[in-house]
């Protein structure tokens, strides 16, 4: 009896986790489970250094507000200088604390495919909320940094560039995944252009900053 009992609780179990080993040849390469958790880590820990490197400089700034940040290289590109803004601090603590917490668990789950776990559905769409909210963040601070405070920050230009590969990524694996529902004419469009779509990203990003600041690349004080 008690290897009746294993046997069906082994039967259940994999209803509970996403099961993806049938699907992996079909799927596009950078949605199969290696390269999507190397994109996964090289991404996070991208985003986990900067979000540090502010962390620290962060912790100067509080010692001492004449701190000069190592990225403060002109008034217009400061670190230091978008430290002092209402917008670092958004949820009554520095914003890079939340990116140290999020990148560590983006680390830990690409970690976890590499060693050959697997997540249920759940995980995979609380995954995606976390990664959806965070992009949408960083669009918000991008605008603030462009149309409000006129200063850019580049280890926060870091984290823009780390988040953008991984939204559009785990985004277009849970659709060609099945997490999230999708037609099949859909989930193949996306699985062919992930990289196209984030090309555009950096592209439109590059724009915005160009447009914003092209009195400063023509050379004019007005």
């Amino acid at each position: 009896m008690p290897s009746t009992a294993r046997e069906n609780l082994a039967n259940q179990a994999p209803s509970h986790v996403e099961d993806m080993s049938i699907h992996q040849d079909s799927l596009p390469r950078a949605v199969r489970d290696k390269p999507f958790a190397w994109l996964l880590l090289i991404t996070g820990i991208i985003g986990w250094l900067a979000s540090g490197a502010l962390v620290l400089e962060k912790l100067e700034v509080l010692k001492d507000p004449n701190h000069v940040t190592v990225c403060d290289v002109n008034p217009w590109v400061s670190c230091g200088a978008v430290m002092q803004t209402p917008q670092s601090s958004v949820f009554g603590f520095p914003n890079m604390f939340i990116g140290i917490v999020a990148f560590a668990v983006i680390i830990t789950t690409a970690m976890g495919i590499l060693a050959g776990a697997k997540y249920s559905r759940g995980y995979w769409l609380g995954l995606q909320a976390g990664v959806t909210l965070g992009f949408a963040f960083v669009v918000w601070l991008w605008s603030q940094a462009l149309y409000a405070i006129h200063v850019l920050c580049p280890f926060c230009m870091v984290v823009w560039a780390a988040m953008i590969p991984l939204f559009v990524w785990v985004t277009i694996r849970n659709v060609t995944h099945g997490v999230i529902k999708a037609p099949p004419a859909v989930s193949k469009l996306l699985g062919e252009s992930g990289w196209i779509i984030v090309a555009l990203l950096y592209v439109a990003v590059i724009a915005t900053i160009f447009f914003a600041f092209i009195h400063i690349f023509a050379g004019s004080t007005a």
